[in-house]
């Protein structure tokens, strides 16, 4: 039985779709605007980005394209891939032509061949992104909907327009992508699509960590990016490309006496931060804050469970899981290290009454970066006993105060040691060597503790007066 296409041609009010179609109308080619801008489109989000797919030849059509907008120059062809891009005000216009593609079993890269466009929408990863809009004259703003996306938007589910097996395993990261889109757009994951991921899961090992970072990041500048977390995990997904996260998970008892289970607490952390700071690296260090955990994890017949010095093994840990991660290895990878090293730092000063040295030692140890750390140490607290609770933000709040006076008395934030080690060699004719660290060490530590000035003469004479001292002897 016939149905009346839906029109949409009122929805495509840029005047770049009846320029596109006038082109492929003189070059007989039929031309749709797809995927996720038309997703988008029923969403009613921002889009900036356009696919096109032409039945025939994406690139021909590209040219003619830039041509008639004035673009040449701004024309980008990918012969390797067929598609092409223009970039037309703050839009990017992609081109491509329609294809069908079949998968060899160790690689996510297509052998590629002309298709029709039914073709082309059956390779589409889900029905939500699967739609297409017609730009011919004769049908312009006509959707093309053979899978139900419209229907799936309504119902807010993601599901695979083929068998799921079929989609997964032809393009693993397409199980990455699932679980990407139901995080930023609080979609469900349709039981039949998340079965096909579960059991899919193992091919995730074929994609390069790049591709994977890609949707991690999409993931974790989510609004509540624990849900996707839970949901690599409940897939199998987490465990393969995260294991330091995975390893989080689970609690142990001796005696009656547990611990928490790291793996929920450091993503309630996570949401916690995603609440106060889009900060993506904070959110990082947020997941990577109690990393070292699972290493660290000793039975105290007195104490109970411990995890000594984990903040401390934990910033070793951040170089190599990045590194394994190929992730980034600069100043992203440094600003994540040096907060999870600090993280406790705040929770420390606070218990020890907040003395002025705590905070001078907590000001130049985090310097620019002290807000951040004291957003996660504070997003740190997940107890559910209140009482402890408001205990920790009075400690917090109390500090925050001190800090704030010790630093707009001499910005600590910004400190540098008076006495540098071109001085120290040039006037006490000392080499290059692991004294110089030792003397400056000495001037840092008298003037955090209070007992010289902040300033060159006071600690210059203090070094004078002191240069001989064996540690421990001040």
């Amino acid at each position: 039985m016939a149905t009346t296409p839906i029109i949409l041609k009122d929805w495509l009010e840029d005047p770049v779709f009846r320029t596109i179609g006038e082109v492929a109308d003189g070059m007989d080619l039929e031309v749709y605007v797809v995927g996720g801008y038309v997703r988008d489109l029923f969403l009613e989000r921002p889009s900036a980005d356009m696919d096109f797919v032409a039945v025939g030849s994406g690139v021909a059509l590209a040219r003619k394209v830039a041509e008639r907008l004035g673009r040449k120059k701004h024309l980008t062809v990918y012969a390797n891939y067929g598609t092409a891009q223009i970039r037309y005000r703050d839009l990017e216009l992609e081109f491509v032509g329609a294809r069908r593609e079949s998968y060899s079993r160790d690689s996510r890269n297509p052998i590629v061949e002309d298709g029709t466009l039914d073709d082309d929408q059956k390779r589409r990863d889900f029905t939500i992104n699967a739609m297409a809009i017609c730009l011919n004259k004769d049908r312009f703003g006509e959707l093309v909907d053979p899978f139900g996306g419209v229907s799936d938007l309504k119902a807010r589910v993601i599901r695979t327009p083929l068998d799921p097996d079929v989609t997964f395993s032809d393009d693993p990261l397409r199980m990455m992508r699932a679980i990407r889109f139901a995080t930023q757009l609080e979609f469900d994951i349709l039981p039949a699509t998340f079965e096909g991921i579960k059991r899919n899961a193992a091919r995730i090992d074929i994609v390069s960590k790049e591709r994977i970072n890609d949707e991690l990041g999409k993931i974790m500048r989510s609004r509540c990016p624990s849900t996707g977390f839970l949901l690599l995990d409940e897939s199998g997904l987490l465990e393969r490309i995260m294991p330091e996260v995975h390893a989080l998970k689970g609690v142990d008892a001796v005696g009656g006496r547990t611990h928490k289970d790291n793996f929920y607490h450091t993503l309630k952390v996570v949401d916690n931060v995603a609440e106060r700071s889009d900060n993506e690296w904070l959110r990082w260090a947020a997941l990577l804050h109690d990393i070292a955990k699972p290493v660290t994890k000793r039975w105290d017949p007195a104490l109970g469970w411990t995890f000594h010095n984990h903040n401390f093994i934990g910033e070793k840990m951040v170089p190599r899981i990045f590194r394994n991660m190929k992730m980034p290895l600069n100043e992203k990878m440094k600003y994540v290290q040096k907060l999870v090293g600090l993280h406790m730092r705040p929770q420390q000063v606070g218990e020890d009454g907040v003395s002025d040295s705590g905070v001078r030692r907590l000001l130049t140890d985090a310097g620019e970066d002290v807000e951040d750390l004291m957003i996660l140490a504070e997003s740190d607290l997940t107890s559910r006993n209140p009482v402890k609770v408001r205990t920790a933000l009075e400690d917090f709040a109390a500090l925050r105060r001190r800090m704030q006076e010790i630093n707009a008395a001499d910005d600590y934030r910004n400190w540098k040691n008076p006495i540098n080690g071109n001085e120290i060699m040039e006037r006490l004719g000392i080499p290059p060597s692991q004294e110089i660290s030792r003397l400056k060490q000495m001037v840092k530590d008298a003037i955090l503790d209070g007992e010289i000035p902040n300033d060159h003469d006071a600690a210059w004479n203090f070094l004078m007066a002191h240069k001989d001292d064996a540690p421990g002897d001040l």
